[in-house]
């Protein structure tokens, strides 16, 4: 099981090949500043915000429910114990 940081890693990943776009050809269509993206993509941003993947969201044309409507999402870990 993944943890919601590797998931939204992930994520981004998988959109950006799907769409044929780099990394930093995302972050300059969302808005969002690359060191931000790089440092999510790279795993050293260890809490995202809503308001950035609803950016990136917005930059990709796609909602919210369909950025987390993935099984990585269904499936994490229990964050709090």
């Amino acid at each position: 099981m993944a943890d919601a940081k590797t998931a939204v890693r992930a994520r981004i990943l998988e959109l950006c090949a799907q769409r044929k776009i780099s990394v930093n050809r995302q972050a300059t269509i969302s808005g969002v500043t690359q060191s931000t993206l790089n440092n999510i993509v790279g795993g050293r941003n260890h809490s995202v915000t809503v308001s950035t993947i609803k950016k990136l969201c917005d930059g990709l044309d796609i909602s919210l429910r369909e950025f987390f409507n993935v099984p990585a999402f269904d499936e994490l870990e229990q964050e709090i114990r």
